[in-house]
């Protein structure tokens, strides 16, 4: 496995919050200026990385959430199958 495939592999196991944790302190790190030019690059890599998998688990989250049914009320009922 590639450095590459590993690091998707390790973003890929993350949880939202922990995904948005890590890219909230590679904004911070980038923007303090802190680091050698390739080291900045590295982290801009992972930060992309990041930023896509959260999209993806809030897109996952947002399809959920409109898959809930209601009833007559507008009590929630139960759920219909997801498909990823």
């Amino acid at each position: 496995m590639t450095d590459t495939n590993a690091a998707a592999a390790s973003v890929d196991a993350l949880s939202f919050e922990d995904a948005l944790r890590e890219l909230e302190t590679i904004v911070e790190t980038l923007e303090q200026g802190r680091g050698s030019l390739d080291d900045a690059i590295a982290a801009y890599e992972r930060g992309a990385a990041l930023k896509k998998h959260c999209q993806k688990k809030l897109e996952e989250a947002r399809l959920k959430v409109e898959k809930i049914k209601l009833d007559e009320s507008g009590q929630p009922s139960g759920t219909t199958e997801f498909d990823a």
